[in-house]
Parts: C-alpha cells; structure tokens; sequence
C-alpha cells in the first residue's frame, strides 16, 4: 500500500499521527513513566492538582496521571489483542468462503447474519455475566463477535477479487489455494483490510470503555480509560475535572485512529489516479 510522502501531510493526518504515537509509547512505557503505583493511596479523595500529582487524586486519593498512565497499556493492549484475533479468524474464512464458493460458503454467510442480527452489546453481557469478566474471556468475546463483521467484509471483498482477469489466468494457469490467497487475493485486499482495522480498533476501544464502565470491562486491580470514568463519575456533582482526564483520553486516540485512517485511504486513492 502506498502512502503519501510524509513532507505533504495535512494538518489533520499529522496530528493523527502524532496521537498515534504518543498512544503507542504510552502503551509500552505507561507504566515505567507513573511516578506512583496504580492501586497507591497517596492523599485525600478527589485532591486538586499540585506539583507532586499534576491531575490530582481520584475517588480513592489515587494518583490519576499515575493510573492513566497505567490505564493505557490496558485500554489499547485488551482492544488491540481482540481485534488482531478478530482478523486472524475472520480474514482466512472469509477469503475461503469467497474462493471455493458452493454451498459452504452459503451456510457460513447465513449463520453469520443470524449472529449479526443480535446486538453485539447484548451478546457480550450475556457472555461475560455467564462466564466472568477475566482478561482472556473479555478478549476472546470481543473477538468472536468481531470476527463476523471481518468476514463479512473480507468474503465480499474476495469475491470482487477473485472474478477479475488476474485471479482468473492464476485459476487456469493451475495455482493452488494457498497461492490464490497469498499472492492474488491477500494483496488486492490489503487497502480496506487496512482501513476496516483501524474503524474496528476504534470500535473495540470504545466498546471496551463502555463495558468498563458498566462494571463488565477490564477488572480491579487494573487501570483502564473506562473504569476510570466510572469510578470518578461522582465527581462532576461537585465540578471536578477528574472523570474529564480519562474520557478525553478515550476520545482523543479514536480521533487520533480516525484521521490517520481517513489519510491513509486518501492517499491510496490519490495514487492511483495519477497512476491511471
């Protein structure tokens, strides 16, 4: 895939790029940068900002810098592993489903509009209350239930693929399934592959956010974005800034995802009409 030359970035994907980043570095050295634990009690509830706690203290006198910090590796570690599966189960299926067609094919995109016409908020409580809300069982639900609308997606896109000249001279020629999948249809498909990771990681953020705060999320004693909302939301009542930190941190990486993505298709589409 190519994308624009990093000298002509619009403001916007620049600064969708710099969110990126910063969110990426503080996923891997969040932690290593708190100057306090996540579960330390330093001083009283909901304390204003000073010197020694820059955001101040939440409900529990914790330092918030220290558990935002601490929250990000969580937030987009949980969301980034479900989606990665997501892609791994749904991308193979669907791009099998579109090349051997029959009947097969038909069953599978069948059951996969049963399971899509339940809401996915629905299934994931229904699955979590049974089940618990560990690490492994919030991701692998997560997963499961994206993984329909990845290969929703990519059957569609396969299908468009594998009708055109090139994939069928590779038919004729003799090619095998693996070389069909690995060198005609894998790269054709990359761009809206690329763009639908991106608006699915948005959607996984969020949605693990909301679970959070709806006490279904990520568990104590781990910061994430969301049950930090949750757990400071009392103090808007008495116009506190605490709960605000952790929600524009939520709102500000799905921006930050959106621009890049909408750049990065911009400038696949900008290359290919001067190439044409």
């Amino acid at each position: 895939m190519t994308l624009p030359v990093f000298g002509r970035l619009p403001l916007s994907a620049l600064l969708g790029l710099l969110i990126v980043t910063a969110t990426a570095a503080l996923f891997l050295f969040g932690p290593m940068l708190a100057p306090f634990g996540q579960e330390e009690v330093l001083g009283t509830p909901f304390a204003d900002p000073s010197a020694g706690h820059l955001l101040g203290l939440d409900q529990n006198g914790r330092d918030m810098l220290s558990r935002l910090l601490y929250g990000a590796r969580m937030s987009v570690g949980v969301s980034l592993a479900a989606v990665l599966i997501s892609f791994c189960i749904g991308v193979p299926l669907g791009f099998l489903a579109a090349l051997n067609g029959g009947w097969p094919d038909l069953v599978g995109a069948r059951l996969i509009d049963v399971i899509m016409s339940i809401p996915v908020l629905i299934s994931a409580l229904v699955v979590l209350q049974a089940l618990g809300s560990s690490l492994p069982v919030l991701i692998g639900t997560i997963a499961l239930l994206d993984s329909t609308r990845v290969f929703r997606l990519s059957r569609v896109v396969a299908q468009g693929i594998v009708v055109m000249e090139y994939a069928e001279v590779a038919r004729l020629r003799g090619e095998g399934l693996w070389w069909m999948l690995r060198r005609e249809i894998l790269p054709n498909a990359l761009p809206p592959l690329l763009a639908e990771f991106g608006m699915r990681f948005c959607f996984t953020f969020l949605f693990v956010a909301g679970l959070s705060y709806l006490g279904l999320g990520v568990q104590p004693p781990f910061a994430d974005w969301g049950g930090m909302v949750r757990d400071n939301q009392q103090g808007i009542l008495y116009g506190l800034y605490a709960p605000l930190f952790p929600a524009g941190a939520i709102a500000l990486v799905t921006i930050g995802v959106n621009l890049v993505v909408d750049w990065a298709l911009a400038g696949r589409t900008t290359v290919q009409g001067e190439n044409r």
